[in-house]
């Protein structure tokens, strides 16, 4: 697929794209019904609740799933990163968000590119987030939320948050919030939620400052979150372990469009089970690491 020329000019103006029911229902039942089996997982990669039991994000599993294998190189969500970048990409981060129904937390306001930068040493901003839901996302269970326009600013103050939830998080100060809300038009679009069926698709630029609310519904919101990076803007430190931020700079390879319904090889390197190397990090830049290798 290709981004039209308006698509461009609203990404450069607000950050994001949406693409309601992007995936066929056949399509996302084909991710759906891998997910139970990731989460049942009592691995590094499940991150779970403060307080519960309920997982609030799975990594890297496109390494053991071979649903989410071809997701990763699915076309339909490649292409119009690479169009926007100019240059081959490659997998930084991979994450199944689980904001489960009544248990579902927070996560705060942020920009992903703050962690990014803070924790691996990504030289610039050129590096893309797709959300794909994978159930219907509604005003109630925790949708996404965005600053139209807040990408514009650059990487904004952060601080790094460990207490809140599970997971670390740079977050954003409330005030800088405040500021940012009334700048995008206050209480008239200064805070937009896109909701849709599952299989819709969101782009959204890694300097957007976003969140989302907790899940007091009674309807699970699940997601998707692909972290593509143009090739040329490689991490340079291994401070997260390798299932959180990925160490392959290969560009990624498409498969045909028909991938998620269709007989089609993929590797799967950790299927039974990360190596031990996918847990080791390092406090060094990566320049370093390689001249002493």
């Amino acid at each position: 697929m290709h981004l039209t020329k308006e698509q461009l000019a609203q990404f450069d103006r607000d950050g994001y794209l949406f693409f309601p029911g992007h995936f066929t229902p056949a399509e996302t039942r084909a991710l759906t019904g891998a997910v139970p089996g990731l989460y049942a997982r009592r691995e590094a990669f499940n991150v779970r609740e403060k307080d519960s039991d309920a997982v609030r994000t799975n990594f890297a599993a496109h390494m053991v799933s071979e649903p989410f294998a071809k997701l990763a190189r699915h076309p339909r969500m490649v292409e119009p990163v690479r169009e926007l970048f100019g240059e081959d990409v490659y997998m930084h981060q991979f994450k199944i968000n689980g904001k489960m129904a009544f248990e579902g937390d927070v996560w705060q306001w942020h920009q992903d590119y703050g962690t990014w930068l803070n924790d691996d040493q990504m030289p610039t901003e050129r590096a893309m987030n797709v959300a794909i839901f994978l159930d219907d996302v509604n005003e109630y269970n925790g949708p996404l939320m965005f600053i139209p326009g807040s990408h514009r600013k650059g990487v904004v103050e952060a601080k790094h948050d460990l207490t809140t939830t599970s997971y670390p998080l740079w977050t954003v100060d409330n005030a800088l919030i405040a500021q940012l809300v009334e700048r995008a038009g206050g209480k008239d679009g200064g805070i937009v939620s896109p909701k849709g069926p599952a299989g819709s698709m969101i782009l959204f630029h890694s300097c957007l400052v976003h969140a989302s609310s907790s899940n007091l519904s009674p309807w699970n919101r699940v997601s998707v979150y692909l972290s593509l990076c143009a090739v040329s803007n490689h991490i340079r430190r291994f401070k997260r372990p390798e299932y959180i931020a990925h160490r392959d700079f290969t560009p990624i390879a498409c498969l045909p469009d028909d991938c998620l319904t269709a007989p089609y090889p993929v590797d799967l390197p950790w299927r039974n089970g990360m190596p031990a190397s996918a847990l080791v990090t390092s406090p060094e830049p990566f320049e370093q690491l390689r001249k002493a290798a």
